[in-house]
């Protein structure tokens, strides 16, 4: 077999391993998702497989499917079409004898940190992985999230938690002015921006996932740092910051990831800066942080997108409450539409009622935070609380990612899920990107 061959096969069997883990964690779920999961295990490796063995597969999978178990009506109809027609016709379907819809389907169930590998199986794998249609397919499915971080001595990784690996990146192609600031950054749709000042202005770099390239982002409608922020759906909403005069803003504006545009949003009843911006619920929040003069805010405000109304919450932020104005914004997460806080002073994890705008311990942090917040990371990942922080490891001083599930056994703790050498000891920036 010649080394291309082997290259094809290897990548295949590396596809078919990722499916497979998938299938295992459905089982005792929906009937249908378990269904495509063994289809896609199955048929994978089709291109290595016969194709007598590959249509074999397919009647014992595909012809007995119900199609009550799915809105799809006409699935029979756009199997039978793919699967009485010609070799030629066959070879190019993405899953030979699949439909097109099952097909991508069972693609979207690959880690996406496979993507390299599969986009090497075939054409049609890589014009498919190369459109990015399956980045919002996964998206609109809710399939994975993929970490970012950057320290001092790791500028910019990615980390999929589901099969704990590390994925390198470019450096940003920027001057030593950004490289040395500080530096805020949003993942939204299939962008990363990073936000930072450069020689002579402020600026954002756009890392796409789709190109795996580094670019210029257009600039916000007004200039800022220190703001609240948070994507959902392929569009972002920052909220308040400091301009590069020092005035504190209640300004808001809206990033569209397909346009690349921003748009101005009407104003946050109070001014503020180094807040906590989330989506929860399908509406834009905005939580503590500090005025002009310094004063700690323990007020929110709740932004509708359908409205476009800003509602003023009290009291929603009293934990630890910023008392000094070089302490980090509020370390806030969502799961699955649940508001957590990590409270540093107590070394805690907060939970919030909706009901009667209270917060209740839940679990205590894997480490001690630092006394001012900053170095940490405190995120919501699928169903996971993330907590990202450095410490001394086997070798050197590294950043260790920690997972707990909220919604499971309370007394679970804390899990491991990657310890990254050589990486430093301090958290800049992360950020978490859901497709």
């Amino acid at each position: 077999m010649d080394n291309s061959r082997v290259c094809q096969f290897k990548n295949l069997i590396i596809a078919r391993i990722t499916i497979l883990l998938h299938l295992l964690k459905t089982l005792g779920g929906d009937p249908y998702a378990l269904h495509i999961n063994i289809l896609a295990y199955l048929l994978s490796p089709a291109n290595i497989l016969s194709n007598a063995f590959g249509k074999l597969l397919t009647n014992i999978s595909v012809a007995r499917l119900d199609s009550s178990m799915h809105p799809r009506k006409n699935i029979s109809k756009q199997y039978s079409k793919c699967h009485k027609g010609s070799d030629e016709q066959s070879a190019n379907c993405l899953l030979p004898g699949l439909p097109e819809e099952v097909a991508l389907e069972c693609l979207t169930l690959a880690s996406r940190s496979n993507y390299p590998a599969l986009a090497c199986v075939s054409r049609r794998f890589r014009s498919l992985i190369s459109s990015g249609y399956l980045y919002k397919l996964r998206q609109k499915l809710g399939i994975q999230e993929w970490i970012f971080v950057s320290t001092a001595d790791m500028p910019w990784e990615g980390f999929d938690p589901m099969i704990r690996r590390w994925m390198p990146m470019p450096p940003i192609p920027c001057d030593d002015c950004f490289k040395m600031a500080d530096k805020e950054s949003l993942a939204v749709g299939t962008q990363l921006l990073v936000f930072g000042r450069e020689t002579s202005e402020l600026a954002i770099w756009m890392y796409s996932l789709v190109t795996k390239e580094w670019s210029r982002a257009r600039p916000m409608l007004h200039g800022r740092c220190l703001f609240g922020s948070a994507s959902l759906n392929g569009v972002a909403i920052l909220a308040g910051g400091v301009d590069p005069k020092g005035r504190v803003l209640n300004l808001a504006e809206m990033y569209n990831s397909e346009t690349g545009t921003w748009k101005p949003l009407p104003g946050l009843n109070v001014a503020r800066r180094s807040s906590a911006g989330f989506f929860m619920d399908g509406k834009f929040y905005v939580i503590g942080g500090l005025t002009q003069d310094g004063q700690s805010l323990t007020c929110g405000e709740e932004f509708d997108l359908e409205t476009s109304v800003w509602r003023r919450i009290m009291n929603i932020y009293p934990v630890g409450v910023q008392v000094n104005p070089c302490q980090s914004p509020p370390l806030m997460a969502v799961v699955n539409h649940q508001l957590y806080a990590a409270d540093k002073d107590l070394n805690v994890v907060k939970k919030y009622n909706k009901e009667d705008n209270t917060w209740n311990v839940v679990k205590n942090l894997p480490v001690q935070a630092s006394p001012t917040g900053w170095g940490m990371a405190f995120r919501g990942c699928g169903d996971r609380l993330i907590v990202i922080t450095g410490q001394r490891l086997v070798y050197s001083e590294g950043i260790v990612i920690h997972g707990w599930l909220p919604e499971g056994d309370p007394h679970e703790t804390w899990e491991i899920l990657s310890a990254r050498e050589r990486a430093g000891m301090f958290v800049q920036n992360c950020a978490i990107m859901g497709c």
